[in-house]
């Protein structure tokens, strides 16, 4: 791999990912997720955005002192007490960068900052001397760059390079622009500045071509890339991660591009952040969706059976997902379970297999055949807080005529404890009676139910988002029956606030 091909991937899913509506992750998860980067081989993670409150400083101060091998990021707007927040929260990182923004066009500069395109030079060159006093790597970005004159990007990106910026980013913050404008549009700045200082691309994907423009940006002149991993961002999203990857992955013959990405952990990663923030991921999407590599048309069927290539263009296996299917069940042994965690990239201690086996042999007795998808959802249905209250029993009465009836029985540090509710729902009911016993009541804004394995038998996976005073508190269940997975995904909302383990709901954040 030559240098002057290698495309460098910054991950923003924990910074412009994390401000999708609805999406609050807190630190463990935010540190997972980071961990995971790490290990899918992103050159950058931009950790968060630490002024926007004393959660996010910590958040992102926790992964530059745990996760090591990327550089680590916080964003900072063009101002003095972002940048030393900033600052504060990359400190211990193994690679620090700042990186700093302004708003360059026109409707920006009038409308938001109020003020000239003089004065803007001026406070987007103090900022980048300012981060230069803390790191040696700052990043600068033109806020809005795709509806801004290039002839001022050229001048502002000049005169902050000449003040120590070392990567220069190229938002299109609205995504507003075309390939062909994009690839023009950095094959211009290419010219205009020094050929050691690295052009970025950010897009979004207002007009569903955040990938295309990000790809026609590299064509360019671009060696970096910022994006988010199945896409997640405001609005419409960012570009797709998986997807620029396997573009250049699968097109070599036309780009010639590579990155560090270590593709196998594709899957993982989006499995992992779909999970986390509560976003699924849409069946037919790319690289990572569920019939990403399916094929039900019997003319498909046929020529995959005879030759894979015939309808597939890239290796399932490559992106970490299996072609084959993998089957266990009620008489597989502990050797054969861990062998198949071990097939399928988990490394785990011998006291989570122990827990893990008997939750499967539990679930094979329900369910019969196992699947890969299964074993996942059982392993990433972990719990990183406490449990101070755990699912002992349940049971729901309902009817035509008969409003929904829940009895639950759960352990607490106080030893067993039952209450019994009624809802509108089956789920309503359920979560009242749990709000019984712990005598914690959080309101729910979000309920989502989706089948996360194949089969009538299948793993329903419920995903909440809720409030509880000023925390926001995402949580996750998986069972085959929906009512006890919500129950389990509305648990853990309360193991959380007990933990103190929600996201403090901060300051509206603001974006390249």
């Amino acid at each position: 791999m030559t240098d002057a091909n290698r495309i460098r991937i910054f991950d923003t899913t924990l910074r412009d990912g994390e401000q999708s509506p609805g999406v609050a992750l807190n630190h463990a998860q935010k540190l997972e997720i980071a961990h995971q980067l790490a290990r899918l081989g992103v050159d950058v993670i931009e950790a968060g955005f630490p002024i926007a409150s004393p959660g996010d400083l910590e958040g992102v101060s926790r992964i530059a002192r745990e996760v090591r091998g990327p550089i680590i990021a916080g964003l900072a707007r063009a101002n003095r007490a972002d940048i030393e927040a900033a600052a504060r929260a990359v400190e211990d990182a193994e690679r620090p960068r700042i990186h700093t923004f302004i708003a360059t066009s026109p409707i920006h500069m009038a409308k938001k900052l109020n003020m000239t395109p003089e004065q803007v030079v001026e406070r987007a060159v103090e900022a980048v001397t300012f981060a230069r006093s803390f790191v040696d790597d700052v990043e600068f970005s033109a806020e809005d760059a795709t509806r801004s004159d290039p002839q001022f990007m050229a001048r502002i990106f000049r005169a902050v390079v000449d003040a120590g910026a070392t990567t220069i980013n190229v938002p299109d913050t609205v995504g507003y622009t075309t390939p062909e404008e994009m690839r023009a549009l950095f094959a211009f700045l290419r010219g205009e500045l020094p050929a050691h200082v690295i052009l970025s691309a950010h897009c979004h994907d207002d007009l569903g071509m955040a990938v295309a423009n990000s790809v026609a940006a590299a064509e360019g002149g671009a060696r970096q890339i910022e994006c988010t991993i199945n896409g997640i961002g405001e609005r419409a999203g960012n570009a797709s991660l998986e997807e620029i990857v396997m573009a250049f992955h699968t097109r070599r013959d036309v780009y010639a591009f590579e990155t560090g990405i270590r593709t196998r952990e594709l899957y993982r990663s989006s499995r992992l952040v779909s999970r986390l923030s509560g976003m699924p991921v849409q069946p037919n999407k790319a690289i990572v969706g569920d019939n990403a590599f399916a094929h039900e048309s019997g003319i498909h069927q046929d020529g995959v059976i005879k030759a894979r290539e015939t309808y597939e263009i890239m290796n399932a296996e490559l992106v970490g997902r299996e072609a084959a299917v993998l089957v266990m069940g009620k008489h597989s042994g502990r050797a054969a379970f861990r062998k198949a965690l071990g097939d399928l990239g988990y490394t785990i201690s011998d006291e989570r297999v122990k827990d893990l086996f008997a939750r499967f042999k539990d679930l094979a007795d329900r369910k019969g055949q196992i699947y890969a998808d299964d074993l996942r959802a059982l392993v990433e249905a972990r719990a990183d807080v406490p449990e101070a209250f755990a699912l002992e029993k349940f049971q729901i009465t309902s009817g035509t005529d008969l409003q929904p009836l829940a009895f639950v029985r759960l352990t607490t540090p106080d030893g067993a404890r039952e209450a019994t509710a009624s809802g509108d729902g089956a789920v309503e009911a359920i979560f009242h009676a749990i709000n019984a016993v712990t005598g914690i009541a959080p309101e729910l804004e979000i309920y989502r139910v989706q089948a996360v394995t194949k089969g009538t038998e299948s793993l329903g996976e419920v995903s909440v988002n809720t409030r509880f005073g000023e925390m926001s508190v995402h949580g996750t269940g998986v069972a085959t029956d929906v009512v006890e997975a919500s129950a389990r995904a509305w648990l853990r909302v309360i193991n959380q606030i007990v933990a103190g383990a929600g996201k403090s709901r901060s300051v509206t954040q603001m974006t390249p």
